[in-house]
């Protein structure tokens, strides 16, 4: 059984692969699901929640004829991270403390 995965910690391991570098959707998506087992139909609406909440922004560069729409944290964004990064320490102790682990 698998265990579903808060919107807050989508949120915030979205945000925190955007601190390392700006990334297109595409890659953005294959990095999240080396990781998560999720559709990306549950990725893109994160990223436009995020993108609506200005945690991100986005701008379009030209490759082979298309353009990739990249996805770039914000300053807002690097805040909301904070808060989610001590948000996740509290839960976590606590389910540490709670599960045994």
């Amino acid at each position: 059984m698998a265990i579903q995965i808060p919107s807050e910690v989508l949120d915030g391991s979205m945000l925190a692969f955007l601190t390392k570098e700006d990334l297109y959707g595409y890659t953005l998506t294959q990095r999240f699901q080396e990781k998560f087992d999720i559709s990306e139909s549950t990725i893109y609406p994160v990223l436009r929640r995020l993108k609506k909440d200005s945690y991100l922004e986005t701008y379009d560069q030209p490759y082979q004829g298309r353009n990739r729409r990249y996805y770039k944290i914000t300053d807002s964004g690097e805040e909301r991270l904070k808060e989610i990064k001590q948000d996740w320490q509290n839960f976590s102790k606590s389910a540490n403390e709670i599960l045994g682990g």
